[in-house]
């Protein structure tokens, strides 16, 4: 029986572009509501999601975060509604 990497799931290329979407998708958002790195900290804060502007900038650079992170992200942003596209 033939064995999978077990990084396979992440390093594939669909898996890749999805977390670049969703890197973009995140960064738009904070975007169009005139939020900063520092201000995102804060926000996330006030849920109880301590998280440093650095570590911050990391994960959004990378782009490889869960998707819990990215729904608390938004809810802290105030982001109800959010079109998905599929380009």
């Amino acid at each position: 029986m033939l064995e999978m990497p077990k990084n396979a799931f992440k390093n594939s290329p669909l898996t890749q572009e999805f977390e670049e979407r969703a890197k973009n998708l995140l960064k738009a958002e904070l975007k169009r509501r005139g939020v900063t790195y520092a201000g995102l900290v804060e926000k996330l804060a006030v849920l109880g999601v301590q998280e440093t502007e650095r570590n911050l900038t990391n994960k959004l650079s990378r782009g490889g975060f869960t998707a819990a992170f990215l729904l608390q992200c938004l809810v802290a942003v105030g982001c109800k509604n959010l079109p998905i596209t599929t380009e």
